[in-house]
């Protein structure tokens, strides 16, 4: 790491710069880590991380804004699969599906990339506390890598936000503040707090280091494909920063020679809180464009003013992608849409990247001859009543029956014999 850029001015800090964001634009004011690429590369290559045993997210140290003695959380973040899902590929009309689950990090989301990384970073500052606001992934995350380390945490949420995520901050230890409100609030409320008290403020769009810890599933997504680019990645985007990591990792891996060309990158927003959506269709400028009153069954991408707007819509206008919005029934039909075509259970926000190709496909964005990767951000035991909701729309209903195989045949719809089909029993079944 060398410096950070301004996204707005271009200006320019050391490495060692003390904030967060330009102070000529304030809050507004975003950073962009840099990197001395030339000397990354001499020794950092595709093949020396090929022979690296580290499958965790730190297997990026060199793409990464941490010093080598810093102390890092012992949880084992990244690493997560990436699965080939034909059966999806068939729907969409296109070559290849691959469905990448980060449902599977240790507090069940994404957001544990960056939080690993703000964790190391407020360690390394001296913080005794480190704060956030969230709809929910975000804030786990935080309570998560920072009991890890035994550092206290502060964590803001809508008081709305579902019962699975906040039983999380509560076992995790954390001061959970539960704002009566939008996530636009509580992320005022939070920043405001972390000036006064003095906490390391994590939050997302602030912060220019979470970019470079949500940067590392773009990382994997190309190594796991044997740095073969894609033709397209699909990204569910609330405040833009996961979908602006993936397109630092383009970057990177640009910068570096380790890819030719960029994959299309298309950010996937629900209807009710399709801020870049509007901006992408409008041509307005992010920077200048009102906040609007967000409404949506995806929390987690509920925004009403994207927090890393700038580097959101220079993922999609640099890489050739679009904005596309999604309805909630179309959010909420892809969870088990995308359960059962690849066994990989995303909550609403995850599900809408999935649901965003299907759009694209209808729309002919992709076709058969592209390898399309969806970016399946949290689990879906996050929000249990949106699945439920959904598998309820998918006519799914359990089976009542009294405990006996009479019973049961009666309720499969007949004699389950030796002699039927697999097929048939399936048919039954569903």
């Amino acid at each position: 790491m060398i410096g950070l850029a301004c996204v707005v001015c271009d200006a320019t800090y050391p490495a060692d710069f003390a904030g967060y964001v330009c102070p000529r634009h304030g809050d507004e004011g975003i950073l962009d880590v840099q990197y001395d690429y030339d000397q990354i590369g001499s020794t950092f290559t595709k093949e020396s991380l090929a022979e690296n045993h580290n499958h965790t997210m730190w297997r990026y140290g060199p793409l990464l804004p941490i010093a080598s003695d810093s102390r890092v959380p012992p949880l084992t973040v990244g690493g997560t699969p990436m699965y080939n899902a034909p059966r999806l590929a068939s729907i969409a009309g296109v070559s290849r599906v691959w469905v990448k689950d980060e449902g599977r990090q240790p507090t069940a989301s994404l957001k544990d990339r960056a939080s690993a990384i703000a964790v190391a970073k407020a360690l390394d500052w001296g913080a005794d506390v480190v704060t956030t606001a969230s709809t929910g992934n975000a804030a786990a995350a935080l309570a998560g890598m920072a009991a890890s380390v035994d550092l206290d945490s502060v964590i803001f949420v809508p008081a709305s936000a579902p019962e699975a995520k906040i039983a999380q901050l509560l076992a995790y230890g954390s001061t959970v503040v539960l704002v009566e409100g939008s996530y636009t609030d509580a992320f005022g409320l939070c920043m405001e707090a972390a000036a006064e008290y003095g906490w390391y403020n994590r939050n997302t769009g602030y912060n220019p280091y979470m970019t470079e810890g949500k940067k590392t599933a773009g990382l994997e997504i190309l190594e796991d494909l044997g740095w073969e680019v894609p033709g397209a990645i699909f990204v569910s985007v609330g405040d833009g920063s996961i979908i602006g990591g993936v397109h630092k990792a383009v970057k990177d891996a640009l910068a570096l020679g380790w890819i030719d060309i960029a994959p299309r990158i298309f950010g996937i927003q629900a209807a009710g809180s399709d801020y870049l959506v509007q901006a992408f269709e409008s041509g307005e400028d992010v920077l200048t464009k009102p906040a609007i009153a967000a409404d949506t069954v995806a929390d987690s991408i509920s925004a009403d003013l994207p927090r890393d707007r700038v580097k959101a819509m220079a993922a999609v206008t640099e890489t050739g992608g679009a904005y596309l919005r999604v309805s909630d029934d179309e959010i909420l039909a892809a969870i088990p849409q995308l359960a059962r075509g690849s066994g990989v259970f995303a909550e609403p926000a995850g599900a809408a990247s999935y649901a965003g190709l299907l759009a694209a496909s209808k729309r002919g964005l992709v076709g058969a001859e592209d390898s399309v990767v969806v970016l399946a951000t949290g689990s879906g035991l996050k929000d249990v009543a949106s699945a439920l909701q959904a598998v309820a729309a998918a006519g799914t209903e359990p089976i009542r029956v009294e405990p006996t195989l009479d019973a049961l045949k009666a309720a499969l719809g007949g004699e389950a014999s030796s002699a039927q089909s697999d097929s048939g029993m399936r048919d039954a079944i569903r």
